[in-house]
């Protein structure tokens, strides 16, 4: 698993497997789903991730592109 929060843009990305995701879901406007080919969760993204208070302890820091 591997968390990285880009601080410019307060989003929060957990990436839970290195499986290509194939298919992504929004749960709601701020929360989305990647899934694999099998239909395992591979990866969420956090929009307005501290504003909801949803942060990890220690982070990987990182711009947007």
């Amino acid at each position: 698993m591997k968390t990285i929060y880009y601080a410019d843009d307060d989003i929060l990305e957990i990436r839970l497997s290195d499986a290509p995701i194939v298919k992504e879901t929004s749960q709601g406007w701020n929360i989305n789903l990647s899934f694999d080919a099998g239909g395992n969760l591979v990866e969420l993204v956090i929009l307005e991730a501290r504003e909801a208070g949803l942060l990890p302890a220690l982070l990987d820091t990182r711009k947007a592109a």
